[in-house]
């Protein structure tokens, strides 16, 4: 899957403040994780340490929050990594709580229709 930068937006806990920054996408990370300094500076609070696997095999426990997340004019408060790096990642659970899809052809965001029960 390609990657590319897509414009979203991270609110405040309150969904009050909101800073745009460019993420990654099309990386296969599971989670949005942003810069801690960056979710600090929003106020953002941890609320777990989870364990993710690195590409190279290896497994570290990194801080997880929820704050709020703007995509493409939809919104919500989502899970969020607290990264010890400068790295802005857009995640595929929060794609897909957005009900969005990556087109790596196209290199953007598509809609797609939810699994009605």
């Amino acid at each position: 899957m390609g990657t590319f930068l897509h414009a979203i937006a991270i609110g405040d806990p309150q969904g009050q403040r909101w800073e745009r920054v460019e993420a990654l996408v099309g990386t296969r990370a599971s989670y949005t994780v942003l810069p801690a300094t960056f979710l600090h500076r929003l106020g953002v609070t941890p609320i777990e340490q989870r364990p993710f696997e690195l590409a190279g095999g290896k497994i570290i426990n990194l801080p997880v929050g929820q704050t709020w997340v703007r995509v493409d004019g939809k919104s919500g408060i989502r899970i969020v990594v607290f990264s010890p790096e400068e790295v802005y990642i857009l995640g595929a659970e929060t794609l897909s709580g957005f009900l969005l899809e990556v087109d790596p052809l196209g290199k953007r965001l598509v809609p797609v229709k939810g699994l009605l029960m």
